[in-house]
């Protein structure tokens, strides 16, 4: 279960943002944006997250998790298509392999939403 690594993770870079703040925030959400490509299960990393935040400072965080699907590019034949994930990759029009992906890979912290009714981007890829 790579989730509960991710998870882990998380924690970290979350942790670090909250002891560099002035004033202590209350989280309250932290939004997450994670591609069908990356192979993480939402529920599986929500599930870790509540049981690796118990009894800390993320205790009771909503995290908000958005799904980007498998999007790829085919050079030939000009268009966007989507591969289905352990099925098929290639093209569906001319079966040109994939190369290039325009979404699904993504694994990021877009915001996290804290009591002081602001929400602070995060650009922190991973």
């Amino acid at each position: 279960m790579h989730e509960t690594d991710m998870t882990k993770a998380l924690i970290i870079t979350v942790r670090d943002w909250f002891e560099s703040q002035p004033d202590v925030p209350k989280i309250e959400a932290i939004h997450l944006t994670v591609g069908k490509f990356t192979c993480v299960e939402p529920a599986s990393l929500e599930f870790a997250f509540t049981a690796q935040t118990k009894d800390t400072f993320l205790d009771g965080v909503n995290l908000v998790i958005r799904e980007t699907p498998l999007i790829a590019f085919c050079h030939k034949c000009q268009s966007e298509y989507f591969p289905q994930i352990g099925r098929q990759y290639s093209c569906p029009n001319c079966q040109s392999p994939m190369d290039d992906i325009r979404s699904g890979r993504e694994l990021k912290i877009d915001r996290i939403e804290y009591s002081k009714s602001e929400a602070f981007a995060f650009s922190s890829s991973g």
